[in-house]
């Protein structure tokens, strides 16, 4: 499949780019692992439970689900669903996107394109403490996904626990969808929020956001503890309560504090970090954990764009913005121009306002000092290898790791299933090591026969059938040609 932009990601940042591109002329190719658009944030629920708007959506959103709908409908956008893409190679006529299939993951397709526009979001940053891996933890974002797309609750009476603006949404999800939240568990210092009071006024719909989540807890009688975390999740075979504790003002727990609340879910998160597999395994400049992109979106590899949460999490509608723009200047810049600054004005100025409103949320949410001293030594920190926090330690301690690679070889941590994408923080932690970029091959597990096999095999099979109807076609109209002539004949 040949397409002039393949975009990765149908979330908000892809959505906008894919529009803007192919209303100016662009043939788009979005190729998103889910089974419809609209990311994380606009995440809809299985088709099959029946579902008519079940979350507030907006206006945003409607107007990108009618705008892909005309261009796919027109031919100049190709939405391919449930693509899990696993790598992205530069060739001398552009660059290959590597996808599997289906859910069983196992189907190669290529897709080849002249650009490339990652936005491939983010993913939810996982500190582990005693108690974490109990039937009933899950992470504040699968929370979200459960409700979102299969409308279910991960319990009956939930703590919501972490740092991060996500927390919020969660937490009033759950109460509006019938779930007791004992409590809405964050670590945050509230003067950290006074301190940046300047900055965060300068998003005044957010702020507006914020009070609505607010109003919506008190409604549901939802039990708000700041500058709290959670020291321990209990329970046999199944959560039955957290205790939480106070925080002093270093972000250490207080001795003391703790307080038992009983649960049958948690719901946990300490904000999100930028996926960005993709950009390091194409060579993109990534700094401080996000991926570098000028003014335009681009990157600095040739016909590379990044938007949205891989260019730093800021949320859905600096997304939007940064997606709008980096769509303009694909057209451009496939077209041989430069983007054209009129029209553009409006998305610059809003992504300029959401980085500043975002950098001031990052300020307030900075991650807690000393959190790793809560985790015991029989802790698990590394679940696909089930890797204990004592077995990290011992390695730094009398093994002399002194950098994460070398905990990672003398532990196994970080060489299971996620290749570390989930552990890393928490080991890096644990282990007093600086957290240090990976650049990894392949962007998610993929199947050895799928290695194995003709590189050209995925494509072909669509391409041959494509090939095959247009045969068919041309050998029926050339029967029905000489079956008309002979009708003259006679």
């Amino acid at each position: 499949m040949r397409t002039d932009l393949a975009v990765i990601g149908a979330g908000p940042a892809g959505l906008a780019a894919s529009l803007a591109a192919a209303a100016r002329g662009v043939r788009v190719t979005l190729v998103d692992a889910a089974p419809e658009a609209g990311g994380q944030y606009y995440r809809q629920p299985a088709a099959s439970l029946g579902a008519r708007h079940p979350h507030r959506q907006g206006r945003a959103w409607s107007r990108l689900r009618e705008g892909l709908g005309r261009h796919i409908a027109a031919r100049r956008i190709d939405h391919l669903r449930d693509h899990h893409v696993w790598c992205v190679e530069a060739e001398s006529s552009g660059f290959a996107v590597h996808a599997l299939l289906g859910p069983e993951q196992e189907e190669p397709v290529v897709v080849r394109a002249a650009a490339v526009l990652l936005a491939t979001g983010g993913y939810e940053k996982v500190l582990p403490f005693p108690g974490w891996t109990l039937p009933g933890v899950v992470t504040a974002g699968g929370a979200q996904a459960m409700l979102k797309g299969g409308l279910v609750v991960p319990g009956r009476r939930a703590v919501v626990a972490g740092t991060g603006p996500l927390l919020l949404p969660v937490a009033t999800g759950l109460a509006a969808a019938g779930t007791t939240v004992a409590a809405l568990v964050e670590s945050a210092d509230p003067g950290r929020f006074a301190r940046q009071a300047r900055a965060l006024a300068a998003g005044p719909g957010k702020v507006v956001e914020a009070a609505g989540y607010g109003a919506r807890l008190l409604r549901h009688r939802v039990r708000v503890l700041v500058r709290h975390t959670v020291v321990e999740a209990h329970g046999t075979g199944r959560l039955a309560a957290v205790t939480v504790a106070a925080l002093d003002a270093d972000g250490r727990v207080r001795p003391g504090t703790g307080r038992r609340i009983p649960c049958d879910s948690l719901a946990v998160g300490h904000g999100l970090l930028p996926h960005t597999d993709l950009a390091e395994t194409l060579g993109c400049r990534v700094d401080g954990g996000r991926v570098h992109v000028d003014d335009e979106q681009r990157t600095d590899v040739p016909w590379v764009w990044a938007a949205g949460e891989a260019t730093g999490v800021g949320g859905a509608a600096l997304a939007l913005a940064e997606g709008h723009l980096a769509g303009r200047s694909i057209a451009a810049r496939l077209a041989g121009a430069a983007p054209d600054p009129r029209g553009g004005e409006r998305a610059a100025g809003s992504r300029a306002a959401l980085r500043r409103f975002a950098a001031a949320l990052d300020r307030a949410y900075a991650p807690r000092v000393g959190w790793a001293e809560q985790v015991t030594d029989d802790t698990v920190v590394c679940r696909c290898e089930e890797v204990r926090a004592g077995a990290v330690r011992e390695a730094v301690r009398d093994l002399g790791a002194g950098d994460l690679r070398t905990v990672k070889l003398l532990t196994r941590a970080g060489m299971g299933w996620c290749q570390g994408r989930m552990c890393g923080p928490a080991v890096a932690g644990v282990a007093g090591c600086a957290e240090a970029v990976t650049r990894r091959p392949f962007a998610r597990p993929v199947p050895l026969g799928v290695l194995a096999r003709d590189p050209e095999e995925g494509q072909g099979r669509e391409e041959r059938s494509q090939r095959e109807g247009g045969q068919r076609r041309q050998e029926r109209s050339q029967r029905e040609g000489g079956q008309q002539q002979a009708e003259g004949l006679s």
